[in-house]
């Protein structure tokens, strides 16, 4: 799990790059879920928590 502040200190670039690779991570955890292979069913939460995390400081740092 991310932290908000190691968060803030990124450029809106590094947080694009950080959310497109949890977008793949998270369909990735679908995927194996999906086929019944997904170990820890929390880390698909865990995931989306991130990334919502991630639009929110994104979207912060737009507005100013």
């Amino acid at each position: 799990m991310m932290k908000a502040k190691e968060l803030k200190n990124l450029s809106v670039e590094e947080l694009t790059a950080k959310l497109d690779g949890l977008k793949k991570d998270l369909f990735m955890l679908r995927m194996q879920h999906a086929t019944n292979q997904l170990d820890n069913p929390m880390q698909l939460a865990a995931v989306k928590k991130d990334i919502a995390r991630v639009k929110t400081i994104i979207r912060e740092k737009t507005n100013i």
